[in-house]
């Protein structure tokens, strides 16, 4: 199954579980063109340029199963994930069309397949974006069996950005707080209905963010919620939805929503 990413904003495809018949043989391959090897947390990365140009992607990779872990409760991923740079769009095209010439191009993909997670990623401005982006859905596909659309990508869309500029940087903020102010609330019930990428357009992937968001830096209630929601999919509980837990300890959540985006000031 084939999921496209970002309808506005440089699209990314996510390749799940039986997409590509290729993997163990893009793992495995070509061990010669790779400048730099090397192991950053539970990311083994391949280079085709040293890594220490880009000192930055790197520490924030090295950070980021802690965060989400920090964040969200979940424990380490416990397996290996396998990123891939290119040194341009060039390389990064003619790796796709050898091992995955069925994928449609776009300048990042997750994928997984037989249990083995990999990223792959061409540098530009926007690597740093692009792989925050997709070892966090690597990371959360490699601790829960299943993650509901709207939070994977919600959750990615959090977490692309660097670390100091999550809370109060990303550009979703704006829109979100203004339409706080007119009282216009993003349905949660709207997003959990939504069953594939097809349904995922610019205004869901900022309420996505907006949902992430409050529940991470709003009411202690909201953050426990998603905390047992987690819990449960990790132990292969049926969860439920999680606007109803929302509801259930919050039952003035339009207003807690509306308030936490009027009032978020660094």
């Amino acid at each position: 199954m084939l999921r496209l990413r970002r309808h506005l904003r440089a699209p990314v495809v996510r390749c799940l579980l039986g997409a590509v018949a290729c993997a163990s043989s893009a793992v495995g391959s070509g061990q010669d063109r790779w400048a730099d090897v090397r192991v950053v947390g539970p990311f083994l990365c391949r280079s085709e340029f040293r890594l220490d140009q880009v000192p930055g992607v790197l520490a924030d990779l090295g950070r980021l199963e802690m965060d989400l872990a920090g964040a969200l409760g979940l424990k380490p991923a416990g397996q290996t994930i396998h990123v891939f740079f290119f040194r341009g769009q060039k390389s990064y095209r003619s790796y796709l069309k050898q091992f995955f010439p069925g994928v449609p191009y776009r300048r990042a993909l997750f994928l997984k397949r037989n249990g083995v997670g990999m990223v792959f990623a061409y540098r530009s401005t926007q690597l740093g974006v692009d792989v925050r982006h997709e070892c966090t859905h690597a990371l959360l596909h490699a601790t829960l069996p299943v993650v509901p659309l709207w939070l994977d990508e919600g959750l990615a869309e959090y977490f692309e950005a660097p670390p100091l500029e999550r809370a109060f940087g990303s550009p979703h903020l704006a829109s979100v707080r203004w339409m706080a102010r007119l009282g216009i609330i993003p349905k949660l019930e709207k997003l959990e209905a939504i069953g594939n990428l097809d349904g995922m357009g610019p205004s869901e992937y900022r309420n996505a963010w907006a949902w992430v968001h409050f529940m991470l830096h709003g009411p202690a209630e909201a953050r426990q919620s998603l905390w047992e929601f987690l819990a449960d999919l990790e132990a292969s509980t049926p969860p439920g939805y999680l606007s109803a837990r929302l509801r259930w300890r919050l039952p003035d959540l339009k207003r807690q929503f509306a308030n936490h985006f009027k009032r978020w000031k660094r």
